[in-house]
């Protein structure tokens, strides 16, 4: 039908409405067609004539009545009281008299003919049509002020395919009220049971606020059911506006494992970095190019994005340029390899960087084991000649990515990052760049992450392969630990072990029967195969050695570590010697190297060399 159809229907519908109003009024009050026969029909004339006037003033007649709410109805009181007003007037004028009883019953037949009719257009779509699709009966948690703004989005719009059935609440004070017509069935602990009970399908978490260990609490007990649980965005996007607060989407393991932001100090960062040269290695890699994200907001002069692979390279220098073409960033792409050590004189002559970031490393465990050789050269090599050019050329601050493998190291990766720290420690007592490490555990989503490993294996239909029952490991989120980073080089003094806050631990099968239930599959159905420690790898990670432990933050989140004892000379035979040794040697040196087991390297090294 179009509007105009429309319109002509809904106007002499109308005319019937308050022609028959005013006559029926006129009948319940006995009142004489003699004595009001003029006035009468000058009235209803009037009547009809003001309301559709008063109608197409307010829209009226524009309201899509299928979605018709309170603000609908405050449009119909204004138009029906204008035009009952507006024939008083006139029938002042013409009489010197006004019919007030029969004006005030015509008001409220015509208010609640006109009323009831728009709205049973609404009555009928919220049941008889609702009940006719075949909707997913939702349960909404939170009953504040997005719950109730979520379940009014689906109960207006007719084209999404959830039903909300119900709210869960803590709040005592909310138990057993209706809210938009939809009950309060109680806290946290009635998940489970409503959910059997309402026959629900689909769960949405309406708690935009909400703290990552309540909403890890409140997730598991939404894992007891069969049903499918979403979450409405964080608020922090939905107050920038990156989002709707009706926009749910799944849960995801970032939600349950990652920790509340922490907010910068962003004068003190700006300070490094707005205006400044900013030089990241390992650009291509998934923390380098977060960091390269996040110092972009702080609108450095230039971003040297240093990697060795062409295409991570090409890629992040294209998703720079997109992101930030409308700023004055200038953005400068190297492919160079850091066992060059003339090759990383040249970009710090060139460049002149203020600010390294160091994050380029060869980071996965086993690989190393096999490849110790490769490790030294990257990990330990590369490092050395980035931190020896960037002192040379004046750098400010450098700042190299470690990792908590380098405590207590078991493995060659670990190792040969613990010899990197003490490496830029060294650099620190004889240059003007302040030299600082970063030490954190594993990052969520980051290459080489066990979570793309266990989405795969769950995606092929299982099983999901544990190492252990027992390994657990720290996790942070690939922004939260580029955030810290960042924040970590403005409170560089030079020297220092930066130790981030990696919260609680988490065991690796209690994160692989999380990924299979977010997944929306069963544990019994993928399964969980144990398949072992791999070499090198440890039930659990440490952040500090116990003679490294300072327990004061210096930042929220951020602690430093005591210095310990640097073997810069043994770490310099190592270099001299390492690629005439076999690789179980070489890996056998490089642990008791990086534990502090040096007590006679020379007379180990003539051992080894036999």
């Amino acid at each position: 039908m179009t509007y105009f159809q429309r319109l002509s229907l809904s106007m002499f519908t109308d005319s019937v409405i308050i022609i028959s109003a005013i006559f029926f009024g006129r009948f319940l009050l006995s009142i004489s067609l003699d004595v009001a026969n003029t006035s009468l029909v000058i009235s209803s004339l009037t009547l009809v004539l003001s309301h559709h006037l008063f109608s197409l003033r307010y829209n009226l007649y524009k309201k899509a009545w299928e979605y018709a709410s309170i603000g609908e109805l405050i449009i119909i009181l204004k138009c029906v009281t204008l035009s009952i007003i507006t024939a008083a007037i006139i029938q002042q004028l013409m009489n010197n008299d006004i019919y007030f009883r029969l004006l005030a019953i015509t008001w409220m037949l015509h208010m609640i003919a006109i009323g009831g009719s728009r709205f049973c257009l609404r009555i009928y779509k919220d049941t008889y049509i609702k009940e006719k699709q075949n909707k997913k009966r939702t349960l909404i948690i939170g009953a504040g002020a997005a719950g109730t703004m979520i379940a009014r989005q689906l109960l207006h719009n007719n084209d999404v395919e959830l039903q909300p059935v119900a709210f869960i609440d803590d709040n005592v004070k909310k138990k057993d009220l209706d809210i938009m017509g939809l009950p309060v069935v109680g806290g946290l602990h009635m998940i489970e049971k409503a959910t059997k009970e309402l026959d629900i399908s689909n769960i949405i978490i309406a708690i935009p606020s909400l703290k990552r260990k309540a909403l890890h609490a409140i997730y598991q007990e939404c894992a007891k059911t069969d049903a499918k649980t979403q979450i409405l965005p964080m608020i922090e996007d939905i107050v920038l506006g990156k989002v709707s607060v009706n926009e749910v989407r799944d849960v995801q393991v970032e939600d349950l494992l990652g920790r509340e932001p922490v907010d910068l100090d962003v004068a003190g960062i700006s300070e490094n970095i707005t205006g400044k040269v900013v030089l990241v290695t390992g650009a291509g890699g998934s923390i380098g190019s977060e960091i390269c994200r996040q110092a972009a907001q702080f609108n450095p002069e230039t971003i040297i994005l240093l990697g060795h692979g062409e295409n991570s390279i090409y890629s992040i220098e294209m998703e720079m340029k997109e992101r930030y073409g409308g700023s004055n960033i200038n953005f400068v792409t190297e492919i160079a390899d850091l066992q060059d050590p003339d090759k990383m004189m040249s970009v710090m002559n060139t460049y002149k960087p203020d600010v390294v970031y160091h994050a380029a490393a060869h980071k996965h465990v086993p690989l190393m084991e096999r490849n110790p050789e490769e490790a030294v050269k990257n990990n330990v090599i590369g490092t050395m000649n980035v931190a020896q050019a960037a002192g040379r050329s004046g750098v400010g601050i450098f700042v190299m990515i470690s990792s908590d493998k380098a405590v207590n190291p078991t493995s060659v990766m670990g190792a040969t990052k613990r010899l990197a720290e003490m490496i830029i420690q060294d650099m620190d007592q004889k240059s003007s760049t302040k030299f600082v490490a970063v030490r954190f555990g594993n990052v969520l989503g980051s290459r080489g992450s066990v979570i793309p490993l266990f989405k795969k294996q769950i995606e092929q239909g299982g099983p999901v392969k544990v190492t252990h029952p027992d390994m657990i490991r720290y996790f942070m989120t690939i922004p939260e630990a580029s955030r810290l980073v960042i924040q970590a080089g403005a409170l560089a003094r030079g020297g220092e072990i930066f130790v981030l806050d990696m919260g609680e631990p988490v065991k690796i099968v209690d994160l692989a029967k999380n990924l299979i239930l977010l997944s929306g599959n069963s544990v019994e159905d993928i399964g969980i195969e144990y398949t072992g420690i791999r070499p090198g790898e440890k039930l659990f990670e440490e952040l500090l050695n116990p003679d490294e432990i300072n327990e004061k933050q210096v930042y929220p989140k951020i602690y430093i570590g005591k210095t310990s004892e640097l073997h810069m000379e043994q770490i310099q035979e190592l270099l001299q010697s390492f690629s005439t040794l076999e690789k179980t040697k070489l890996r056998e040196w490089l642990i008791d190297l990086a534990n502090n087991r040096v007590a006679a390297p020379a007379d180990q090294l003539v051992m080894m060399l036999g």
